[in-house]
């Protein structure tokens, strides 16, 4: 089966492919899954890990691999059926299912974001009011979290008192370095990255959420698809997924394949490529699903507890049907 890829660069605009909330309509089953991802993502690692051992083969399933250049622009062709999973995390999902959407969710890495400043500039959220703040977006989990924590530590609203700088995370860790942002919360990747270069780690989100009171390591980051589709499609979404989970065992296990990975990783050093292996590795999910799914549903609580509608939209409980 081929393994193929292609880019895509899209541009997304407010409110665009609203008719097609509900999901795509299922489409004849074939042997073919077609995945949008970032480039600059952690998910074309385990895919070319998949590619290069034969996993993808060996569960008789052929991906088709298409880039794009933002997380909505993979949002908006998974919404108008061009591409039939991406990488996301299930805050999307249930905001969308709470709409009437049918996306679901299969959790692969616990690994998140964080906040990582200029040295000596902020040591905890508290020093951020007043300064110039880079994110990836206004609806990212590592936001959405981390403005929680500030306002459960600290009672101070993130979004009203910082001025945010939104761009990908490569363009974020740019204008950091350059000082043109103090601080950023961004992916996990490249926060690793900003520390690994000499920049200030003040919090990731696992430790944020830990502070909030969920003691579980929640899984974040998944597969996210429609459940119409995945029905109707049975034995290429399971061999998909188990493909997944070969890679990622490997990757776990193998220094050597990560030393077949490292020129994709783009790692300046020694020092970044190691951290973000090591980083990579922790996230790797083993925890049986009843304790992820109890983890999460309770931080889901305590995120609508803390920012009602505006942080967790219009449902204040997980709709069943979220994970797959």
């Amino acid at each position: 089966m081929p393994f193929s890829r292609r880019t895509v660069l899209s541009t997304v605009l407010t409110g665009a492919l609203s008719s097609a909330l509900a999901g795509p309509l299922a489409r004849a089953a074939d042997a073919t899954v077609r995945i949008g991802i970032l480039p600059f993502g952690t998910a074309a690692w385990e895919l070319d890990v998949i590619r290069r051992n034969g996993f993808d083969k060996a569960q008789n399933v052929a991906i088709e691999v298409i880039e794009f250049e933002s997380s909505p622009a993979t949002q908006a062709a998974l919404q108008a059926g061009r591409v039939d999973m991406i990488v996301l995390d299930w805050l999307w999902v249930v905001g969308r299912r709470a709409e009437g959407a049918d996306w679901t969710f299969a959790p692969v890495s616990s690994a998140a974001g964080g906040l990582v400043a200029r040295p000596g500039r902020t040591k905890i959220i508290a020093d951020l009011p007043g300064t110039k703040l880079g994110i990836v977006g206004p609806l990212d989990k590592n936001w959405l979290i981390l403005q929680a924590y500030a306002k459960h530590k600290f009672d101070i609203d993130l979004d009203q008192t910082i001025e945010k700088v939104v761009a990908p995370p490569p363009e974020l860790l740019r204008k950091l370095s350059a000082g043109q942002v103090e601080a950023m919360v961004t992916f996990w990747p490249f926060a690793a990255k900003a520390e690994a270069q000499g920049m200030q780690h003040v919090i990731s989100v696992q430790e944020a959420v830990r502070e909030l009171g969920v003691v579980t390591s929640v899984p974040f980051s998944g597969f996210v698809f429609s459940r119409g589709w995945a029905v109707n499609n049975r034995s290429l979404v399971d061999g998909f997924l188990a493909a997944g989970a070969q890679a990622r065992a490997l990757m776990e296990a193998s220094d050597d394949e990560w030393l077949r990975l490292k020129p994709i990783l783009n790692a300046e050093d020694e020092v970044e490529f190691k951290q973000l292996k090591n980083a990579y590795r922790q996230g790797i999910i083993g925890q049986p699903s009843n304790i992820q799914r109890a983890a999460m549903a309770q931080l889901y609580r305590i995120l609508a507890e803390i920012g009602g509608f505006g942080m967790v939209g219009a449902t204040t409980e997980i709709p069943p049907g979220t994970f797959w």
